[in-house]
């Protein structure tokens, strides 16, 4: 395994993180499995677990908590908050109101008194930075989270929220949780400049590009993946960004074989290359998932593979743009749009 300090806070830890996500419903992973996923990461050399309120609403961070018991103390434990728990509408979002009361149920669901890094999932418009970088402020001085980071912000919410800290004397974000993968190469343009010029840390997200970097979709097979089932349009077959990005998988699979490598091993290792990121965020669903991802944990691509990368994906493109998300809400709703 290898270790990186993240961003600024002396915080070492490993290139490969646990994502927690599949715990629970969402993934079908039983708490056997979740506990023998993460004795294995730990036993790897993994110091990082990633998980969020919202992931099989809060299931996956009880399946967390009772997996770490009794060896907190080595793990550098992160969590999220933002996306709706419930119906009520003032339970989601970055509030001080809300983030001040989810944080102890996150605990509560962790088993823990601290988490190390929390996380504000999405950026919210209806939120100012400064309430948000507020409330986080207050909870870091009062012991109960040790950093705080943002996730998929577009690049400009972040400097936003950079100059906001500084404008109001508040402690700012120290990491950024993107999304980020071969065939997803668009955070490059606009994202990792951003969180390079501000030391901050990243910790990658889909890395293997929801499956398709991971080799268990190709040309001519039906896609039957459990994210497939998840996000139908996505995975449709015939649509142009599924088709470019399983042209651009076959192309990649050459690229790995010539140069002795599984598909994952050249994914994550052209995510871990790349300066600006920390972590590569894996998220297995079974024992053998995470084996397979593992075998990265010390891959070290050269350059001739990466230039080859390049020529496959150029740098800085997305190859399903319409998946992005941090697009902004104008975009997305006419009525932000319109006078």
């Amino acid at each position: 395994m290898q270790y990186r300090t993240l961003g600024r806070t002396g915080v070492t830890v490993s290139t490969l993180a646990l994502g927690a996500m599949n715990f629970g419903a969402i993934g079908r992973t039983t708490q056997d499995d979740a506990t023998a996923i993460v004795d294995a990461a730990l036993e790897a050399g993994i110091n990082v677990i990633d998980t969020a309120d919202m992931y099989s609403q809060g299931e996956s961070e009880e399946m967390v908590g009772r997996a770490i018991a009794g060896r907190r103390d080595d793990i550098v434990l992160a969590t999220k908050v933002f996306n709706p728990m419930g119906d009520e509408r003032n339970h989601r979002g970055s509030s001080r109101r809300w983030i001040t009361t989810e944080l102890e149920n996150s605990l509560r669901r962790l088993g823990v008194d601290h988490v190390d890094l929390y996380q504000i999932h999405r950026a919210d418009p209806t939120t100012s930075d400064e309430e948000t970088l507020s409330v986080l402020t207050d909870l870091r001085q009062a012991g109960k989270i040790r950093y705080f980071g943002s996730s998929t912000y577009p690049a400009h919410r972040i400097v936003q929220a950079q100059w906001a800290a500084r404008e109001n004397h508040l402690g700012r974000f120290v990491t950024e949780q993107p999304p980020y993968s071969i065939l997803q190469r668009g955070i490059e343009s606009h994202v990792l400049p951003v969180t390079q010029e501000y030391d901050m840390g990243v910790l990658a997200w889909s890395p293997l590009a929801g499956g398709f970097l991971s080799g268990a979709i190709r040309a001519g097979q039906e896609i039957t993946t459990r994210r497939s089932t998840l996000l139908p349009d996505r995975f449709a077959g015939d649509s142009p960004t599924t088709v470019a990005k399983v042209d651009a998988v076959e192309k990649l699979v050459a690229l790995a074989d010539d140069s002795g490598l599984t598909l994952i091993q050249l994914a994550l290792g052209f995510v871990t290359a790349h300066p600006g990121i920390t972590s590569a965020i894996i998220g297995p669903r079974t024992i053998d998932h995470l084996r397979t991802q593992l075998a990265a944990a010390d891959t070290v691509l050269s350059a001739d593979v990466l230039d080859a990368i390049d020529e496959i994906v150029a740098p800085g493109v997305d190859l399903a743009p319409d998946e992005k998300f941090d697009t902004p809400p104008s975009l997305l709703d006419a009525s932000l749009r319109r006078r």
